[in-house]
């Protein structure tokens, strides 16, 4: 082969392409023709490799062999073709498959070339798909939604209709409440709905209300006037005003006290709010999202949660997966997390293992994708490799051991453990502590205070 170089007239590109062949020599070739003309490039060494690279970081053009390990090139166009219609493929093929490429090319592949070929033809091939994908990128990140989305890793059809359905209610004002599992990512898809939204440029304001004493959360939701009560020494915003134009998230809203319930409903109906302590009230013009993992229909029964309330906030319904049944996710969230975390703490992580995917796609998930991001974060902070061996996925997977011990002893024994393993993990960064353990800080150093446990300890190895 010649150098792949870009000849005069061609097109100039820093565009990202994906290349997929199983044979190593020819995919390390390719992978340095194609980064030497410019291209940003992926390699891969299967189809499942390449559906995973293609869902989180979508190329602009995928050059697959067709003939792979497992599902074969052809395999991976018909998938594709689905999934993402726009993106242009061409396929590389022995002088045998040619028959399978033609036949492909008539259903909609981009091209074919026939090995062996030459560099100058596959890069005028690429240029030219680059001409006509006028597209710089599939709509989202993921799975071929809008940048709307782009925090929502997915590729199972369970979520792929529920994010249809999230797109749909994002154009209105309705309020939307959102039921899943604890750590199921709630927020994230409330996120995903308020940037859909036409209120996208406004502020998204979100709230935990089972994390706030009742005694504070009506200050922090509505606001309080000057001399409200001891120690006001000035006015404040709540939060509601403060999502003004924009969306408030309400997590948790099961655990919302009776009696903000009464308030809530009352800027619901009205559109306005009310501080504590005020005469006058303040309109708002804001849209409520709220979640929970509560059963709601139950607490209503039973007189925790108002009927009326519940009915307007419930106005669509969103029903969030559990982790385990969408298993088909799990690589791509793994893979997803390990990018993140690799960026944040500039580590050279270039994967998993095949054994370690392969734990994490049939491991239990009682804590879902906030446990499965825990887990890939333990992972990362013990790996001394760039790729994650799967004896370490084990480590971060594994339960402790049950004894005979009452819930007071058991509750103590594993607060101090978790909090002893928080801190061994973040090297005594309490503000990383709280954040792995969706706490806030103020709490975080209470528990610690409670078991005699200082950062320093943790720093630099000490105990």
């Amino acid at each position: 082969m010649s150098a792949l170089t870009a000849a005069p007239g061609t097109l100039r590109s820093d565009a990202h392409i994906l290349v997929i062949d199983d044979d190593e020599d020819i995919l390390r070739l390719l992978t340095m023709r194609l980064k030497a003309s410019g291209f940003r490039v992926s390699a891969a060494a299967s189809v499942e490799e390449g559906l995973t690279l293609i869902a989180v970081d979508p190329p602009r053009v995928v050059v697959s062999d067709i003939r792979l390990p497992g599902r074969d090139g052809l395999s991976l166009f018909e998938e594709l073709r689905t999934t993402h219609p726009g993106l242009p493929v061409i396929l590389l093929t022995a002088h045998g498959t040619i028959p399978d490429a033609v036949d492909a090319t008539s259903r909609g592949v981009f091209g074919y070339l026939t090995k062996p070929f030459d560099s100058q033809v596959l890069l005028a091939k690429i240029n030219q798909a680059l001409a006509l994908s006028n597209a710089p990128r599939a709509e989202n990140s993921v799975a071929g939604e809008q940048k709307w989305a782009d925090g929502v890793v997915y590729r199972s059809a369970r979520m792929a209709q529920l994010m249809s359905e999230a797109r749909m209610v994002a154009a209105s004002d309705a309020s939307v409440l959102i039921r899943g599992e604890s750590g199921s990512g709630k927020e994230v898809l409330a996120r995903a709905i308020h940037q859909a939204s036409p209120r996208a440029n406004k502020p998204f304001i979100a709230i935990n209300c089972g994390a706030i004493p009742e005694a504070l959360l009506e200050s922090e939701l509505f606001g309080h006037a000057r001399g409200a009560f001891t120690g006001a020494a000035t006015a404040r915003q709540g939060l509601v005003q403060a999502a003004d134009g924009g969306t408030l998230f309400l997590d948790e809203i099961g655990d919302m006290p009776l009696p903000l319930q009464v308030k809530l409903l009352r800027v619901l109906q009205e559109r306005a709010v009310r501080p504590v302590g005020a005469t006058q009230s303040e309109k708002v013009d804001v849209r409520f999202i709220s979640a929970t993992h509560r059963d709601l229909e139950a607490a209503m029964r039973s007189g925790e949660f108002r009927e009326d309330l519940y009915y307007r906030l419930d106005v669509v319904s969103l029903t969030l997966p559990r982790l385990d049944e969408r298993r088909e996710d799990i690589p791509l969230l793994a893979t997803h997390f390990l990018r993140q975390l690799a960026e944040k703490y500039a580590r050279p992580f270039t994967g998993f293992a095949p054994e370690a995917l392969e734990v994490l796609a049939t491991a239990k998930w009682p804590g879902n994708v906030r446990q499965l991001f825990n887990v890939v974060e333990q992972s990362c902070a013990l790996s001394s490799t760039p790729l994650i061996p799967v004896s370490l996925v084990q480590r971060a997977l594994r339960a402790p051991r049950m004894e005979a011990l009452s819930y007071a002893d058991a509750k103590q024994r594993f607060e101090r453990d978790y909090l002893v393993s928080l801190l061994k993990l973040t090297d005594g960064n309490v503000a990383d502590a709280a954040r792995i353990a969706d706490r806030n800080r103020t709490e975080l150093y209470r528990l610690l205070q409670k078991y005699e446990l200082t950062p320093a300890m943790f720093r630099q190895g000490e105990e």
